[in-house]
């Protein structure tokens, strides 16, 4: 029985419109089941220590709860097609080996702040994850500088050579710009860090239960205070995190643009080694860097990803609104896309080799032209003449 159903007087709802609501929550609930569970834990003893259940009930809902979790592990828990999503799945499952006792576990919550609970804390893990992969490429790329850091190159402008720079330089600009992003992505798991358990269906609930202490159990800083915004949080909050992290695939899109144009065979600064190329399938010299422009053009994927999520949150009236069941995927897609994209770069920068002689070759005269107008101008020439004079000379 679904967890909204009230016995008896929905018979008749065709099943084409409980597949059609129900959509791929059956299979994207999968990712859910471990949070569910926890959350559920916390839920029980919060319901425990406001008398709605004996010591022994609590006992035996803590221990099917850690059951459902080993068997989610192993792959053997399902969400059946018609149980709609991982919540009913796990009370039914409950209900039949437990009775009365798994039907109590949901006084003084709804599906809504249920919901909430269990994607706050899988954006935890997918937001630790996500930090730690992109701290560990920040650490590639620093050894990366460290390797290679004084190898002078040209720097560009409008894709044409402007003034002296080096492979220290351009690798510093992607690790800074990751840094702002890792910050982005911090704040993102702060917004996330409070206890929605309580919220009910966004109206608070009749039973008060201990949403301080709920939040302490499950790791939360804090327990969200209005109801309420529980829900009218969701996609803003969810948006600002696809920012985040479409903030990370754009520093990835520019390494990757980069390495691109610098492999190739016109400019010859950077190498790729064979393991990271692909080939052709007519031509026997081909080495593609296929990889990068995967991860170059993933950033798109993120960012439509981040303005589906908007564009479904907007324009709906206060409290929960079916359109958010939509939100979901999204946020999931983006986060697969983004780990996978973080570890494929790794790979690459660890890979990535210096051709200093095609480097220092290319570090041609007129690259130095906007030093050589500062050094007339310390000698007293006006620095407009000085530009003029050279402007010409390099013209």
């Amino acid at each position: 029985m679904k967890l909204w159903e009230k016995g008896g007087r929905n018979g008749g709802r065709p099943q084409s419109v409980c597949a059609f609501t129900a959509g791929e929550d059956h299979v994207l609930d999968r990712r859910l089941v471990k949070y569910d569970c926890l959350a559920s834990m916390a839920h029980a003893r919060a319901l425990r220590k406001s008398g709605l259940l004996s010591g022994r009930d609590l006992n035996r809902l803590v221990t099917e709860l850690r059951h459902i979790i080993a068997l989610d592990a192993a792959g053997k828990f399902r969400i059946k097609p018609d149980e709609e999503d991982c919540h009913t799945a796990i009370e039914n499952f409950l209900e039949r080996r437990l009775g009365d006792a798994g039907k109590r576990i949901h006084a003084g919550r709804s599906r809504n702040d249920q919901v909430a609970a269990a994607l706050r804390l899988y954006y935890r893990d997918e937001l630790a994850s996500v930090i730690r992969l992109a701290s560990s490429l920040r650490s590639d790329i620093g050894g990366f500088s460290r390797r290679h850091g004084r190898v002078p190159m040209p720097g560009y402008t409008h894709t044409r050579k402007a003034m002296p720079s080096s492979v220290g330089v351009w690798a510093g600009s992607s690790l800074d710009s990751l840094c702002d992003s890792l910050r982005m992505l911090a704040l993102a798991a702060e917004l996330f860090d409070q206890n929605p358990l309580g919220s009910a269906a966004g109206y608070g609930s009749p039973l008060r239960l201990d949403q301080k202490r709920v939040a302490r159990e499950l790791g939360f800083a804090s327990a969200q205070e209005n109801p309420l915004y529980v829900q009218n949080g969701r996609g803003k909050l969810e948006g600002f995190m696809l920012h985040a992290l479409s903030q990370v695939m754009l520093d990835l899109n520019k390494m990757a643009t980069d390495i691109i144009l610098f492999t190739t065979a016109e400019f010859g600064y950077f190498t790729l080694p064979d393991e990271l190329c692909t080939g052709s399938s007519i031509m026997p010299q081909k080495k593609n860097p296929d990889v990068l422009e995967l991860v170059r053009a993933k950033y798109h994927v993120v960012s439509s990803l981040e303005c589906r999520v908007m564009g479904i949150s907007g324009n709906l009236i206060s409290g929960y609104n079916r359109d958010l069941q939509l939100t979901k995927g999204a946020v999931m897609e983006a986060f697969d896309t983004v780990k996978a994209c973080l570890s494929m770069m790794s790979q690459v920068v660890k890979g990535l080799g210096v051709d200093g002689a095609r480097c220092r070759s290319a570090m041609t005269e007129e690259l130095f032209a906007a030093g050589k107008a500062i050094e007339l101008a310390r000698k007293g020439v006006p620095f407009r003449d000085a530009y003029r004079e050279l402007g010409r000379k390099y013209a």
